[in-house]
């Protein structure tokens, strides 16, 4: 089944350069130049993935991201021409999955489509599913639904935040590097000053702090890594 991509930017050449670079890639695309009508699309048509830029008039991307993950869990991959770390820690802290800055290598792109499309809808399609529900304390993790509750409350968790938890929980008391996390999640090579895997970490942790009444699950090793204890 094709996969539905939701391009948002408020650049003609941009928004059509992505529209054949994607559909080269076998996607369906979906055009927006700005956040209302990307708002607009999401209502009526079956998104699977939005390539948002930031800067752009009106409703900026920061605020249709923060928009978009009231009511959905799709990745959403940022677009921006800036590069400061700030910039992008902002972007993920905003909900977003990934981070690409412009102007951007497509073939970069398309890999980075792929790895959130694969972490969102493919990769429990090849894993050995059972029934098995991972409880710590009042949280319960279900792989087969691809959620998480505590005390009957469903975390609101993307994609990679729940990979980033799962990756955790199968394997309680060992400890997992930044480094390693990202290798795992994100399928990609780790570059010393990212930054991603801090800003997930720290979404993930208040998300499941809200319910837990402030109960840490993820522990921080220092110089080490993140665990969840045995």
């Amino acid at each position: 089944m094709s996969k539905n991509i939701l391009v948002v930017d408020d650049e003609k050449d941009i928004r059509d350069l992505l529209e054949i670079t994607l559909k080269n890639e076998g996607y369906t695309v979906f055009k927006a130049i700005c956040g209302e009508d990307a708002l607009d699309i999401l209502d009526k048509e079956e998104i699977h993935l939005i390539v948002l830029d930031i800067m752009m008039p009106g409703m900026d991307g920061l605020q249709v991201c923060r928009l978009v993950r009231e009511k959905h869990n799709i990745p959403i991959l940022m677009l921006s021409a800036k590069v400061e770390d700030m910039d992008k820690i902002q972007g993920i802290m905003t909900g977003a999955d990934d981070y690409v800055c412009k102007p951007f290598n497509n073939l970069e792109l398309t890999v980075r489509i792929r790895a959130l499309l694969r972490r969102a809808y493919f990769l429990n399609t090849k894993m050995d599913i059972s029934d098995d529900i991972i409880r710590i304390e009042s949280m319960s993790i279900d792989k087969k639904k691809h959620n998480v509750t505590i005390d009957n409350n469903e975390l609101d968790l993307t994609a990679t935040e729940f990979e980033i938890l799962y990756l955790l929980a199968t394997n309680r008391g060992r400890v997992f590097s930044a480094e390693e996390i990202f290798q795992r999640v994100w399928k990609e090579k780790y570059f010393q000053s990212n930054n991603t895997v801090m800003v997930h970490m720290s979404r993930l942790r208040d998300k499941i702090e809200e319910y837990m009444k402030g109960n840490k699950i993820i522990h921080t090793v220092w110089g080490v890594g993140y665990k969840i204890e045995k």
